[in-house]
């Protein structure tokens, strides 16, 4: 059955009934469907064909790229110049349709294909849910047990995932189908109908067996009730956003269901990361972490370069819910400043993003309610009540995780680089080829890690991320690969209760979600007094910064968008700080967008992902109904 090629949903629906067929002949060496159900080990093998299919993220969508994050305007990807055929060149230009939208049929390590792989899944954990019960396999109770909450769970993730890429074109499936049943009368369901039935479905799993954490390092990445508690969190914060609500308005139900779940997270012993607990690599002199080398960012940065500790009973992170199986290979790389190996650069975070980050004192750069006075964001509209901001000296007094995210122009990093210095790179010329010390120079002109327009090691946009390298890792002697990807976190819950709480006016309880997320990092409280507008505002621009580059950002800005809208004020353009070095040493500091053309990814048809082209025919001509969604 795990061989079968399913591309579509009705095939994905019925390919276990197919599968009977050819399975009931005479005996090959094949079995029967019934079969699995009177064997421990071949139930197990169909349980992990479902676990095969979730994603890796995070680096991993296709060709070493962060999809999402390069996707919104959060950042820019040095493929789309130096391979304009992948995803990002494809969707910068807008040469991408139903029939070959790259990002859906490009994959790697299970990132895409997900029409075709999602839908297998949830059919394999149909048929578990419906027949473990009656199965004749010698499984011990608790055993039996836990196997149905995971494919409960697991069924659950699946569609919150297709629900979150393409929308409400889904039929609900609580039991497999058969080959005898009448698809003339699949139908779409509501985006609030599919979020209720994946929240049955995690209900149905916290009644049953699941441990609350992963303990045994043998069973790593197995679904917990934690998970459950955070799907819940995030799908009713999608229903009830704009985007997906239908006109009704959901908040007050997001609000208590995230409250519950919250609550719930903190019983099991979950909570933010808050110590530093590798002090000799993330507090030592050659970490780098802001001019005076900051504990917050230190604190910050060592979070997302670490993976989950299965075997301790008191776990150094007690934040992460649920991580990927895979790291995220030599991020160094692919993903981080490229000179450093000679390779790529990918993810460039854009001046965006790096407006975003707060002064020390908890002002706001730019004004919130309408950051930039003009369409391509080279014009600030600076907030009138920061007096710490300096435009010629913009990476000073910033946020901790600016500097625990971000690599600019004048930062430092000790690693192995693989160049011999030139004289033209005059903050670090001499120096060969080795582990040493180099200032992190983006001006104009600059050899290696100066911005350019076309150079794949180089930056587009005048900054580098850093939020998951590690301080010191390259090739030579520090060889430390990316951490597994963090696919649900405390911190990020917080932040959809403290949404929920606003769009429903509890905004005290709003604002101490959002200060405990500050606290953290040792960022100061909100402003008490807030309308709740300013409260909304205030939690959105929370998690532009808290969850920059993990994805977030993505589908953020799409659920907050109206059916009728587009992406024009966020993605149409995205910017860069071009700096020029003056003689004398010092800068100046220009804003200008990557391309001087938009990037066509922008308009009302990129809020959703279309159905595969073949998919959204088959099912038309099977239910008479149009399953594309608007402008593909």
């Amino acid at each position: 059955m795990k061989k079968l090629y399913i591309y579509f949903f009705v095939l994905s629906m019925l390919s276990v009934g197919a599968c009977n067929k050819a399975l009931d002949m005479a005996p090959d060496g094949k079995i029967s469907l019934g079969d699995v159900f009177t064997d421990t080990t071949k139930l197990r093998g169909l349980l992990n064909t479902c676990y095969d299919n979730v994603p890796t993220k995070g680096t991993r969508y296709y060709f070493w790229s962060r999809g999402p994050v390069v996707w919104s305007d959060e950042a820019w990807d040095t493929d789309a110049e130096s391979e304009p055929t992948l995803s990002s060149g494809r969707l910068y230009s807008g040469s991408v349709s139903a029939e070959n939208f790259t990002p859906l049929n490009s994959f790697d390590a299970r990132n895409g294909d997900y029409w075709a792989k999602y839908w297998t899944s949830i059919r394999n954990c149909a048929l578990i849910i419906n027949g473990i019960d009656t199965a004749s396999a010698q499984l011990h109770p608790d055993v039996k047990s836990r196997y149905k909450a995971e494919a409960y769970l697991l069924r659950a993730y699946f569609y919150s995932e297709l629900l979150k890429w393409f929308g409400p074109v889904l039929p609900i499936s609580r039991s497999p189908y058969n080959f005898t049943e009448d698809f003339s009368k699949l139908k779409k369901e509501s985006y609030y109908n599919v979020v209720k039935f994946i929240i049955e479905d995690c209900d149905a799993a916290l009644a049953l067996n699941l441990p609350e954490r992963i303990m045994d390092r043998n069973e790593p990445y197995r679904m917990t009730k934690a998970v459950a508690e955070a799907i819940k969190s995030k799908m009713i914060l999608f229903a009830a956003s704009p985007l997906n609500n239908d006109g009704g308005n959901y908040w007050e139900e997001a609000y208590q269901v995230n409250k519950t779940s919250l609550a719930n997270l903190r019983k099991m012993g979950y909570e933010l990361y808050r110590q530093v607990n590798f002090p000799s690599t993330y507090k030592s002199e050659d970490a780098h972490f802001g001019p005076d080398n900051n504990e917050y960012a230190a604190l910050y940065n060592e979070y997302f370069t670490n993976k989950v500790s299965y075997s301790e009973s008191v776990p150094l992170d007690r934040e992460t819910i649920w991580e990927s199986r895979d790291n995220q290979g030599n991020v160094w790389n692919i993903d981080g400043i490229g000179a450093q190996d000679g390779y790529k650069s990918g993810t460039c975070p854009s001046q965006e993003l790096v407006d975003a980050y707060e002064t020390i004192d908890g002002q706001p750069i730019l004004d919130l309610a309408n950051p930039y006075l003009d369409e391509k964001h080279t014009q600030p509209n600076y907030n009138k009540a920061n007096t710490l901001y300096n435009p010629d000296d913009p990476y000073k007094n910033r946020d901790p995780r600016f500097y625990a995210s971000i690599y600019y122009n004048g930062s430092k990093r000790t690693a192995w680089w693989g160049f011999n210095e030139v004289a033209e790179s005059v903050e670090n010329y001499p120096a060969g080829i080795g582990y040493r010390t180099r200032v992190v120079a983006t001006w104009v002109g600059e050899p290696q890690t100066g911005i350019s327009g076309t150079v794949r090691k180089a930056t587009r946009t005048g900054y580098f991320e850093r939020k998951f390298q590690h301080p010191n890792a390259g090739s030579g002697n520090v060889i430390v690969a990316g951490a597994n990807t963090k696919l649900f976190r405390l911190g990020e819950v917080i932040l959809n209760f403290a949404e929920a709480a606003a769009e429903a006016g509890h905004l005290d309880e709003a604002a101490a979600a959002v200060n405990e997320i500050r606290r953290r990092v040792n960022m100061p409280d909100i402003p008490t007094g807030l309308t709740k507008e300013q409260m909304i505002l205030r939690v959105r621009h929370e998690r532009r910064v808290e969850l920059a580059m993990e994805e977030n950002r993505y589908f953020d800005v799409r659920r907050w968008t109206a059916p009728n809208g587009d992406l024009s004020k966020t993605d149409k353009y995205v910017t860069a700080m071009e700096i020029t070095r003056r003689p004398d040493g010092t800068f100046s500091y220009k804003r200008r967008p990557v391309r001087e053309s938009e990037r066509l990814c922008y308009t009302n048809k990129f809020l959703r992902w279309p159905v595969p082209l073949a998919e959204a025919n088959r099912l038309k001509a099977i239910t008479g109904q149009d399953w594309q969604n608007p402008g593909w």
